[in-house]
């Protein structure tokens, strides 16, 4: 089995300002790599970054990228990394478009730079997940793996379920 990471950016890339007198976060290497790093898969994987943007710039173009390279790809199993705050409608525009591929869609509501993020698990969650689906979009977040266009988000607390 070989798993395909499809970078976006979003608040699991996110990492400390590489400038003095820096606030804002960037988003840097695509956190897979890091978290791979240190489960010791067995099996094949590989990181592409398409973008590394906050979720609120993904644009549709951003997201037709997304959809090229999947349905271009060699690769059969695709996990995205994604900010949370427009990772449903990413979900519904690649769930609309392809037909025979799988996708599953993570984040992370906090860094994985931070002691306390959700990454890795949100991340092993879709690689535990990814071996015992079917074809189409799914979306992988708090412990909940749905299709695309069965999840939902609490605005309030912003849990999915």
């Amino acid at each position: 089995m070989k798993i395909t990471f499809v970078q976006t950016g979003g608040t699991i890339d996110k990492d400390y300002p590489r400038a003095t007198g820096g606030w804002a976060f960037e988003i840097g290497e695509p956190a897979a790599h890091r978290i791979m790093n240190t489960l010791l898969p067995s099996f094949e994987y590989e990181v592409i970054t398409i973008c590394q943007k906050d979720s609120l710039e993904i644009t549709d173009e951003d997201r037709e990228l997304m959809f090229r390279l999947i349905r271009d790809h060699k690769g059969k199993k695709y996990i995205i990394t994604h900010g949370t705050d427009t990772l449903i409608e990413t979900a519904q525009f690649l769930g609309e478009r392809l037909k025979k591929e799988l996708v599953i869609i993570t984040g992370a509501a906090r860094p994985e730079r931070f002691k306390d993020s959700d990454a890795t698990f949100n991340l092993g969650c879709a690689v535990g997940a990814i071996n015992n689906l079917k074809k189409g979009v799914y979306i992988a977040m708090n412990g909940v793996v749905k299709k695309h266009d069965k999840i939902e988000r609490d605005l309030q607390t912003g849990m999915f379920y």
